[in-house]
């Protein structure tokens, strides 16, 4: 064991008052952007930075239709870089627009009776965006009067006032700074679904996006129905009150489904009011039949959503995700209590009322999930047993430090598992990886096709119990121990199977995984081209656009490009020169661990899986996964390419 002993061998550094320094509202956001959004990003995930910037131009929107001042926003995005907010509330006072905008800790959030029930309260979000951004621009058109400010980075360029005949209300524009936003890009997907969850919590309100209307009649019921992926058991439970709706079904998919939200914020870690609502939601339900159900067998399949409005909320971190608030408002109900006797009265009234199309489907499933159970109660416990002598963090999990289940870590959004074949593959990755938030499972051979099969096979089968244990979501994804499941598999026939199959597996068993955006692919060189010859034209200036792309290994001999594509190994190709060595990886194991570090590093290419309504998954899987093995084979042979009929350039 080696220990590094800082107090021996150290010259000491001189400390006197100009170490002591003070930074501005703007530099201390540009210093340290992550107490603010969280994580930069290039905006290919949805907590990326540049979401979080948009999301907070658009909540300072959304509260002035809280407090009935304009039913419209219009929000574009230009080239996917470029962001303009407009909506017509009351405008931002033009006497404070500067402060408003620029001085953290400043804004009318502060002031209960100008806004109530606000997810902004800290004055710092639209500051948080000014000085990310190269640009910002903000108008306050008030009663006949506009006042325009610009900045470039927080610090202010132009001040403008005069007459204007457009509606009341606020312009916001702003460009997120590429130094720091690295070959960012808005992605229509991420921003629109963003836009409809805002709808699905704001009755009445419209949202033009780049010319398209999204707007929402039936609340968290649109939600639920635009997002299953599977039909639910019977009609959608649609309650709404004073500072709470909810909505709930059952589907005949393993898990649990939440959809969770606090003053129009989506939180996607859940939080008070989540744990509130799993809670009562399974204890009305138990007493309504009188019954000794368990609690996990009347939430096994349920897909359910909450919003409650609070005052004065408070989350875990700046970026919203996790409600920490047991109050509803000041001297108030707790949050427990108040969902819990909501639920109570309106859930067990409900029932009452809809017995035959709501309460006999719901206890239906609560009883077959029952049997289910009991079927795999000695299968569990024997499983669990296994896991245990396993030996898991040696024989299968090479482990890191930091989990996503540690809440106090700032580096938890990191964590990862690589789910690997093999130890050659397994081992190229542990040695290049990040000890502190990369972890390694390895699979032996190929997982079982489990379509079609009852989560019974999760425990007889060692691979997938091992996985399950590993990733600790056996009672659901509260526990889930890595933000991205990357599945790293090898780039050729068997390896794109193997990745087949473990998807199969999540999508029949813990679909929730995917839908949360937890499961990933990892994207690896199909080829390696360089060229040992010294004299290439314009050597320097290609040596410096692949040091910017990160394809390029610094040896002084040859110039190296990974290469993802085939289109991207003939341009390299060209741009080395001729002559070039060109290696085919087939497997990871081919990969040495040095390189690999180029591949799993910050710039790792990572390929997310998602889930929607519209991909019928059902049908997919039935067809590629199923029995229907001649029915594939024909399709095989009726589409086969052979080398004959390739185009020249790709048999080159």
């Amino acid at each position: 064991m080696e220990i590094n002993d800082n107090t021996q061998n150290h010259q000491q550094v001189e400390y006197t008052d100009d170490n002591i320094r003070h930074l501005s509202d703007m530099e201390h956001v540009r210093t340290r952007p992550g107490m603010y959004i969280g994580r930069l990003g290039d905006g290919s995930l949805p907590e990326d930075g540049i979401y979080v910037l948009l999301k907070e131009v658009i909540d300072n929107s959304i509260d002035e239709f809280k407090m009935h001042a304009g039913d419209r926003i219009e929000v574009d995005i230009d080239e996917n870089l470029r962001v303009s907010v407009r909506d017509y509330g009351r405008g931002i006072p033009q006497g404070k627009l500067v402060e408003a905008v620029s001085m953290l800790n400043t804004g009318g959030k502060y002031d209960s009776k100008a806004f109530k029930k606000s997810v902004g309260l800290n004055g710092v979000g639209v500051k948080a965006v000014n000085a990310l951004s190269s640009r910002f621009e903000v108008k306050s058109y008030r009663e006949g009067k506009v006042r325009a400010i610009t900045f470039a980075k927080g610090i202010k360029q132009e001040d403008h006032t005069g007459k204007t005949k457009d509606e009341d209300g606020t312009y916001i524009f702003f460009e997120p700074d590429n130094t720091l936003f690295k070959d960012y890009s808005f992605h229509d997907e991420i921003v629109e679904t963003m836009l409809r969850n805002y709808t699905y919590l704001n009755s009445g309100l419209t949202i033009m996006y780049n010319g398209r209307r999204i707007k929402s009649r039936n609340g968290l019921e649109d939600l639920l129905n635009d997002s299953m992926t599977t039909d639910g058991l019977y009609p959608i439970v649609h309650i709404v009150g004073e500072d709470i709706e909810i909505a709930f079904t059952h589907t005949n998919q393993y898990g649990e489904e939440y959809h969770s939200f606090v003053n129009g914020q989506n939180t996607t870690q859940g939080g008070t009011h989540q744990s509130a609502f799993k809670e009562h939601i399974a204890k009305t339900i138990k007493e309504y039949f009188d019954k000794n159900y368990e609690y996990t067998d009347i939430r096994n399949g349920i897909v359910a959503a909450i919003a409650i409005n609070v005052e004065e909320p408070v989350f875990e971190s700046q970026t919203k995700i996790k409600l920490g608030s047991t109050l509803m408002a000041p001297g108030g109900d707790t949050i427990n209590k108040y969902v819990g006797d909501f639920i109570k009265r309106e859930v067990d009234n409900f029932l009452h009322i809809h017995k035959d199309d709501v309460a006999d489907p719901l206890e239906a499933k609560v009883k077959e999930n029952e049997r289910e159970r009991k079927a795999m109660a000695g299968v569990t416990k024997m499983a669990r047993e296994r896991a245990k002598k396993a030996n898991l963090h040696n024989r299968k999990l090479r482990d890191c430090r930091i989990h996503y289940s540690d809440t106090k870590s700032d580096r938890k959004e990191e964590s990862c598992i690589f789910i690997t074949e093999g130890d050659s593959a397994s081992g190229s990755i542990t040695k290049s990886r990040d000890v502190n938030t990369q972890a390694v499972f390895s699979l032996r051979g190929k997982p079982l096709n489990c379509f079609g099969l009852t989560k019974k096979v999760v425990y007889e089968n060692e691979e997938f119990n091992l996985l399950q244990a590993a990733l600790d979501i056996e009672d659901g994804l509260d526990t889930l121990r890595y933000n991205k499941v990357i599945v790293a598999t090898d780039a050729d026939v068997d390896g794109m199977h193997i990745r087949l199959l473990i998807i199969t597996f999540f999508l029949q068993f813990f679909p929730e995984l995917i839908k949360k955006g937890h499961v990933y692919v990892l994207q690896t060189p199909l080829f390696r081209v360089r060229n040992r010859r010294t004299k290439i034209k314009d050597k320097q200036v290609i040596e410096d656009a692949d040091v910017r792309m990160g394809t390029k290994e610094k040896r002084s001999d040859f110039i190296t490009r990974y290469c993802y594509t085939d289109e991207e190994r003939r341009k390299a190709i060209q741009d080395l020169g001729p002559d070039p060595e060109i290696t085919r990886f087939k497997g990871l194991g081919e990969i040495s661990p040095d390189e690999f570090a180029h591949f799993i590093g910050p710039d790792m290419r990572l390929e997310q899986v998602t889930l929607h309504k519209t991909d019928q998954v059902q049908k997919l899987l039935e067809y590629y996964m199923g029995k229907n093995t001649m029915e594939r084979q024909n399709f095989i042979i009726d589409n086969l390419v052979v080398e004959e009929d390739l185009p020249e350039e790709l048999e080159a």
